[in-house]
Protein backbone atom coordinates (compact mmCIF):
# COMPACT_ATOMS: atom_id res chain seq x y z
CA UNK A 1 0.00 0.00 0.00
CA UNK A 2 1.14 3.22 -0.80
CA UNK A 3 2.23 5.85 1.42
CA UNK A 4 0.93 9.52 1.21
CA UNK A 5 1.68 12.27 3.51
CA UNK A 6 -0.89 15.41 3.90
CA UNK A 7 0.68 18.46 4.75
CA UNK A 8 -1.72 21.29 5.26
CA UNK A 9 -2.27 23.78 8.24
CA UNK A 10 -6.46 23.21 7.91
CA UNK A 11 -7.80 20.59 10.35
CA UNK A 12 -10.34 20.38 7.64
CA UNK A 13 -8.50 19.99 4.34
CA UNK A 14 -6.67 17.10 6.14
CA UNK A 15 -9.12 15.49 7.34
CA UNK A 16 -11.44 15.59 4.18
CA UNK A 17 -8.14 14.43 1.93
CA UNK A 18 -6.98 11.66 3.90
CA UNK A 19 -10.84 10.17 3.74
CA UNK A 20 -10.14 10.79 -0.17
CA UNK A 21 -6.88 9.06 -0.46
CA UNK A 22 -7.83 6.00 1.82
CA UNK A 23 -10.67 5.42 -0.20
CA UNK A 24 -8.64 5.29 -2.84
CA UNK A 25 -6.25 2.71 -1.03
CA UNK A 26 -3.38 4.65 0.51
CA UNK A 27 -1.69 4.79 3.49
CA UNK A 28 -2.30 7.94 5.19
CA UNK A 29 0.04 10.48 7.40
CA UNK A 30 0.05 14.33 8.39
CA UNK A 31 1.41 16.98 8.73
CA UNK A 32 0.57 20.82 9.60
CA UNK A 33 3.36 22.65 8.47
CA UNK A 34 6.61 22.06 6.27
CA UNK A 35 8.85 21.53 9.36
CA UNK A 36 6.60 19.10 10.94
CA UNK A 37 6.71 17.31 7.24
CA UNK A 38 10.02 17.57 7.38
CA UNK A 39 10.36 15.62 10.19
CA UNK A 40 7.53 12.90 8.80
CA UNK A 41 9.80 12.10 5.53
CA UNK A 42 13.14 11.94 7.34
CA UNK A 43 11.10 9.41 9.55
CA UNK A 44 9.71 7.87 6.73
CA UNK A 45 9.71 8.84 2.86
CA UNK A 46 6.31 8.63 1.12
CA UNK A 47 5.41 7.72 -1.91
CA UNK A 48 3.44 11.21 -2.49
CA UNK A 49 2.69 14.21 -0.38
CA UNK A 50 -0.25 16.25 -1.09
CA UNK A 51 1.30 19.54 0.14
CA UNK A 52 -0.38 23.14 0.66
CA UNK A 53 1.38 25.99 -0.45
CA UNK A 54 0.37 28.88 2.72
CA UNK A 55 1.29 27.36 5.94
CA UNK A 56 2.82 28.80 8.98
CA UNK A 57 6.47 27.86 10.16
CA UNK A 58 7.86 26.74 6.70
CA UNK A 59 5.53 26.92 3.86
CA UNK A 60 5.25 24.03 0.83
CA UNK A 61 7.78 26.16 -1.43
CA UNK A 62 10.36 25.93 1.19
CA UNK A 63 9.40 22.73 2.40
CA UNK A 64 9.41 21.65 -1.48
CA UNK A 65 13.45 22.92 -1.94
CA UNK A 66 14.33 20.36 0.93
CA UNK A 67 12.46 18.21 0.49
CA UNK A 68 14.27 17.86 -2.79
CA UNK A 69 18.14 17.99 -0.78
CA UNK A 70 17.00 14.63 1.62
CA UNK A 71 18.69 11.67 0.62
CA UNK A 72 15.65 9.94 -1.09
CA UNK A 73 13.70 13.67 -1.42
CA UNK A 74 13.67 12.87 -4.78
CA UNK A 75 10.96 10.04 -4.76
CA UNK A 76 7.92 10.95 -3.19
CA UNK A 77 5.53 12.72 -5.84
CA UNK A 78 4.68 16.07 -5.06
CA UNK A 79 0.96 17.60 -5.44
CA UNK A 80 0.69 21.00 -5.02
CA UNK A 81 -2.95 22.23 -3.50
CA UNK A 82 -3.61 25.66 -3.01
CA UNK A 83 -5.87 28.69 -3.58
CA UNK A 84 -2.96 30.14 -5.77
CA UNK A 85 -3.82 30.01 -9.08
CA UNK A 86 -1.53 32.29 -10.47
CA UNK A 87 0.49 30.93 -13.44
CA UNK A 88 3.78 32.09 -11.62
CA UNK A 89 2.96 30.38 -8.56
CA UNK A 90 2.38 27.35 -10.46
CA UNK A 91 5.56 27.88 -12.55
CA UNK A 92 7.73 28.42 -9.59
CA UNK A 93 6.44 25.35 -7.79
CA UNK A 94 7.03 22.99 -10.65
CA UNK A 95 10.31 24.69 -11.32
CA UNK A 96 10.97 23.41 -7.57
CA UNK A 97 10.39 20.18 -8.25
CA UNK A 98 6.42 19.16 -7.61
CA UNK A 99 4.76 16.69 -9.96
CA UNK A 100 1.33 18.29 -10.15
CA UNK A 101 -0.86 20.93 -8.99
CA UNK A 102 -4.64 21.22 -7.91
CA UNK A 103 -6.92 23.70 -7.12
CA UNK A 104 -8.59 24.13 -3.77
CA UNK A 105 -11.45 22.74 -2.98
CA UNK A 106 -10.75 19.58 -4.50
CA UNK A 107 -12.89 16.37 -5.04
CA UNK A 108 -11.76 12.99 -5.37
CA UNK A 109 -12.44 13.40 -8.85
CA UNK A 110 -9.81 15.46 -8.76
CA UNK A 111 -7.59 13.91 -6.32
CA UNK A 112 -7.84 10.21 -8.79
CA UNK A 113 -6.74 12.39 -11.70
CA UNK A 114 -4.08 14.01 -10.56
CA UNK A 115 -2.62 10.68 -8.50
CA UNK A 116 -3.34 8.91 -11.88
CA UNK A 117 -1.11 11.37 -14.07
CA UNK A 118 1.91 11.35 -11.80
CA UNK A 119 1.75 7.50 -11.56
CA UNK A 120 0.76 6.79 -8.18
CA UNK A 121 -3.15 4.86 -9.41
Amino acid sequence: MKQVLVVDDSTVIRKVAKRILEGLDFQTAEAEDGAKALAACSFLMPDAILLDWNMPVMDGFEFLRELRKMPGGLKPKVVFCTTENDVAHIARAIHAGADEYIMKPFDKQILRSKFEEVGLI
